[in-house]
Formats: structure tokens, sequence, C-alpha cells
């Protein structure tokens, strides 16, 4: 189970994303124009999404898919798109209210989505045929992040994939400048994990034996950078 340390940052991070920056993420998730060092996390954002959802098989039809750490939902309507029922989990209620308000009429493809507020790890939410976990795990340390995939892939038929932060120069960097930003624009802070170290973390977890390491992309647009990484059963 994941430590006491995870339930702390996760309730950092909901604090954050429901109330500290929701407007700022309303913003950014939409076509609304932003900084450019924003616009820069958008392109990135969206690279990554087409990533993550082009490790999954194109035709979803009958499929069940967690979107854990849904956001505003764009990566799970994109699925459902193609057939999948669609489970889009979030901590924020904030967020799954925008979620559910920019969900388009007639996704097409005869899937479904549903939005929910609540922890991804959450036994009712059944078992998956698919899950992503894009960006929702950044910012716990890399051992939690590891338990939290191993309680995901319990419930797992096919893949698992997500993204970590990459530990290099370029986003310490980053990081440094993000803090000259106000206080109130912070996202809580980011675990940076070397590559080589995320992945002793899964093969050395007994509840992950099942489970081997595929795809790996780096997205790196300005100020976004993130790492995708996919397991499969």
């Amino acid at each position: 189970m994941p430590t006491l340390t995870y339930q702390e940052r996760r309730g950092q991070i909901e604090a954050y994303f429901d109330r500290t920056a929701a407007e700022a993420w309303s913003r950014l998730t939409s076509d609304a124009k932003v900084s450019r060092i924003r616009a820069t996390v958008r392109a990135g954002r969206d690279r990554m999404r087409r990533t993550l959802l082009g490790w999954l098989p194109e035709d979803l039809a009958g499929a069940r898919v967690l979107d854990a750490g849904c956001g505003t939902g764009a990566l799970g309507v994109e699925a459902a798109r193609r057939g999948a029922h669609v489970v889009a989990v979030d901590l924020s209620p904030t967020l799954v209210a925008l979620a559910r308000e920019r969900l388009p009429r007639g996704l097409g493809g005869g899937g479904a989505i549903e939005f929910l507020v609540g922890d991804m790890l959450d036994p009712a939410l059944g078992r998956f045929d698919h899950v992503v976990a894009m960006d929702s795990l950044i910012h716990y340390r890399a051992r939690d992040a590891v338990r939290v995939l191993a309680g995901l892939a319990a419930r797992t038929e096919h893949s698992l994939v997500f993204t970590f932060a990459p530990k290099t120069p370029a986003l310490a960097a980053m990081h440094a400048v993000g803090r000259l930003f106000p206080r109130g624009n912070r996202a809580p802070s980011i675990e940076p994990v070397a590559e080589g170290a995320i992945r002793r973390l899964l093969t050395a977890e007994p509840d992950l034996d099942l489970w081997r390491a595929e795809r790996t992309e780096r997205v790196t647009t300005g100020f976004y950078m993130s790492q995708g990484l996919e397991l499969s059963r």
C-alpha cells in the first residue's frame, strides 16, 4: 500500500488543483490564449497525450479504460471515441466539474465516459483492460509511484501506461526558473527520477512480477518535460 508520504502529497495535490490553480489550469487545457511559457506546456501535454493514446489499441470497442488523474478529461474523451468505456477519475472536484462541462455531445464510436471524483486506487472503480496515468504520478516519490502502479496493475488485464519526470539537468533548470513564479501559480514540486532508477524499482516490485516495461518516449517542449513508459502483462 502507498505510504503516509503518498497520502500527504495527495492532499497537497488535491488542494492545488481544486483551489489554488483551478483557473490557470482551466485556461491551460483550453484554447484560450496563454503566456509563451504555458503555451510550451500545452504543446508538450498535447504531444504526450497523443503518444500514450498511440500505445493503446486503435479499436477499443468493449474495453474498459481507466483515465487515472483525468484532469479536464481530454485523454479520456479520445479513448471513448475509439469505443472504450472510460472511467475518468480525479482528486479535484473542480477539474471533474470542468471535464463534465466540456464533454462533447455525441462521442461517436460507441464509447462512453464517466467522470468521477476520487482516488485512482479505489477498488470500487472495478477492473480495466488498460490504465493511463498521464502526469498524475509525477508529484509522488518514485517508490510511492511504483506502489500506486502495483495497485493499479492488480486490477488491469493488458497494459498500463504512465509518465514520470525524468531526472535531467534541463528539468532541474526549469524547476529553478519556476520558483520565480508567484507562489499561487506553482504546482506541488515534481519528483524527478532517472529512467534506470524507475526501471529498477519496477523490476524489484513483487506485485509487478507479471509485468514488463515496453515502449518509452520522452517529450520535451520548452517548459514541459515528461517521459512516458508502457507496462504490459
